[in-house]
């Protein structure tokens, strides 16, 4: 069993991806728009601001996944509710990021905190050499752990 975290955004999703791509080293293996869908013929048209808005985005870190789309904005008049509920920021979870090492998880932290907001700065704690939260700039909550020598 494989856990991988799924993101939304409201439109940045293609910036914020190819910034994670070179935070953490990784690559993206699939991206496309709503716009490369084939038509859908019980959908409702696709409204043009929608068409370059990801679908779905792919980046591997290693053997590690991270997912995401843009979410579909409602047409006028159209319940928001049928699009997947529009976009809402990320509440009540955090993306957690295990790092070997103190310098690996300092790069990381102050790579997410660019723009972001610090809930807590990353520092020596009892159980770490480094732990901090940050959302980034894109309203993704993530912690940054190393995890525990051996």
């Amino acid at each position: 069993m494989q856990f991988i975290p799924y993101l939304n955004f409201d439109g940045n999703c293609a910036e914020a991806f190819a910034f994670y791509a070179r935070l953490f080293k990784g690559t993206i293996v699939y991206q496309g728009t709503f716009g490369d869908m084939p038509p859908q013929p019980d959908s409702p048209p696709l409204p043009e601001s929608a068409k370059n808005r990801v679908m779905h985005v792919h980046l591997q870190v290693g053997t590690q996944s991270l997912m995401a789309s843009d979410t579909m904005p409602a047409a006028p008049g159209q319940d928001p509710a049928t699009c997947g509920g529009g976009y809402q920021k990320p509440q009540g979870l955090w993306v957690s990021i295990g790092v070997a090492n103190a310098a690996e998880g300092r790069r990381v932290f102050d790579g997410l905190a660019q723009g972001g907001a610090v809930a807590m700065p990353f520092a020596k704690t009892f159980w770490s050499e480094g732990f901090g939260m940050v959302t980034d700039r894109f309203g993704t909550p993530w912690m940054v752990n190393v995890s525990a020598q051996a």
